[in-house]
């Protein structure tokens, strides 16, 4: 009984470390994301490659918002407001997280 709970704290450790250190964001796949689904409708770099719709925010904007990762990670994975629901992967929305915070 002893080395049964023994080990449900080891395995337990072991999966609070794994969800601590998540996978690192592709910061280039982020870039292409954002310039095939979100340049439509948000600024993504300095200046818009078209003509772009009044309200969405940019993404240097977003950027510079203070909100954290969960924060922007909550807000892609619920569809929201004029948003299309682009059906994002964990993966793609935290390689789109990780391209927005290089734009501090």
């Amino acid at each position: 009984m002893r080395y049964r709970l023994l080990d449900l704290l080891v395995i337990s450790l072991m999966l609070a470390g794994i969800a601590a250190h998540p996978v690192q964001a592709d910061v280039s796949k982020g870039g292409q994301l954002a310039r095939q689904w979100c340049a439509s409708c948000h600024v993504i770099g300095d200046s818009p490659a078209t003509v772009v719709q009044q309200g969405p925010p940019s993404f240097r904007t977003i950027a510079g918002s203070g909100k954290t990762a969960e924060q922007l990670r909550s807000f892609l994975t619920h569809p929201h407001g004029a948003m299309p629901d682009l059906s994002l992967t964990r993966a793609e929305i935290d390689d789109l997280i990780g391209y927005i915070q290089t734009l501090h």
